[in-house]
């Protein structure tokens, strides 16, 4: 090999190790760090990692749905900034979810909103403090960046499912008192409808590979994950459960996504997956369009490993929280989902 070959070479070695994690990296974290149980009274902080927050209202309603839980609420410096179409400067909104850690009297963080903006901030997070300072992070879609890459660089534990500004009513409230109050194991299993229809008709969930499976859960939002593909911020993939959701996607881009989990390679080493809820994502109008199910089956089946979709989880209003970083089992035949206690410390 020449001279100029040789410093191609080590200079593309030195760029795959620091876009891909190796396998001695990868492990570190695969220790989980659990946060403390939240408590009546105690802080939590509300952030805006993504998009702006255009109306003060909204945290207002989302300070006083969090207060009737029994918490004290406390707003991120930069929650109302705006940039753009994000909730301020970069390293501003990285700013805020830094002090959230370092602050010894905030117990949880909860984003505001999802959107688009998590990845820009993620060079900026001091995973070093997050390491040191454990505590429950709630929040989906957008913030799915920020859920994987704190498990991914620190092990700790955090929890997809409502943002601030999602509807809280009694199936939320319940759910934040179970898992992030108690601790408890819970089953996610699609609730019945409120009808007298004799069989279940729009919240049905569906098998496509049976079996069981268990293994630490990762995932959330498919645009948002496969975003973080030969990234640092990616989990480890193998024997994990993978849970997937989406909204607002045309069919060919849930067929992208799938593809690029594919020829990553890392949708081989999951030992099985849960899709939930891709609403808004309506096939293409006229002839030859593929149907959701026809695409997730294309890339799902084959894998072999347990594996249904239709969960109650994503952009729905009954919306379930789920532990990225904790111990789960999937049941693809009775299409269920158990979290293991001890997620909370």
């Amino acid at each position: 090999m020449d001279r100029r070959g040789f410093f191609k070479a080590s200079a593309a070695g030195l760029l795959a190790s620091q876009l891909i994690p190796s396998v001695g990296q990868a492990a570190q974290a695969r220790v989980s760090v659990r946060p403390k149980a939240l408590k009546p009274g105690d802080t939590i902080r509300l952030i805006a990692p993504a998009s702006a927050i255009f109306d003060p209202i909204e945290l207002d309603v989302a300070r006083e749905s969090f207060e009737a839980m029994g918490l004290k609420v406390e707003p991120g410096q930069h929650v109302l900034d705006r940039h753009g179409y994000l909730a301020g400067q970069d390293k501003d909104r990285a700013a805020d979810i830094n002090q959230a850690f370092a602050d010894k009297s905030v117990s949880g963080i909860v984003a505001l909103r999802g959107g688009w903006g998590c990845n820009r901030l993620l060079p900026y997070l001091d995973f070093a403090t997050v390491a040191e300072n454990p505590k429950v992070v709630l929040g989906y879609s957008d913030i799915t960046s920020l859920l994987n890459s704190f498990y991914r660089n620190t092990g700790l534990v955090s929890f997809h499912g409502p943002v601030g500004l999602s509807y809280w009513g009694q199936f939320q409230a319940q759910q934040v008192q179970k898992l992030l109050f108690e601790g408890q194991p819970s089953k996610m299993q699609n609730l019945a409808e409120d009808s007298d229809a004799l069989t279940m008709r729009s919240n049905r969930a569906r098998t496509i590979t049976g079996g069981k499976a268990k293994g630490v859960l990762v995932g959330g939002n498919l645009t948002v994950f496969c975003s973080l593909v030969g990234t640092p911020y990616l989990p480890d993939m193998r024997g994990k459960i993978l849970m997937l959701e989406d909204v607002g996607e045309a069919i060919y881009r849930i067929d992208r996504y799938f593809s690029t989990l594919q020829l990553s390679g890392m949708l081989e080493q999951v030992a099985g997956v849960v899709f939930g809820h891709c609403t808004e994502c309506e096939p293409q109008k006229g002839y030859g369009g593929f149907t959701l199910m026809e695409v997730m089956e294309h890339y799902l089946k084959p894998l072999g490993v347990p594996c249904y979709v239709g969960a109650q989880f994503g952009h729905i209003k009954d919306n379930h929280i789920l532990p990225v970083g904790g111990e789960v089992t999937l049941d693809a035949d009775a299409c269920t989902l158990d979290m293991q206690a001890g997620v909370l410390g």
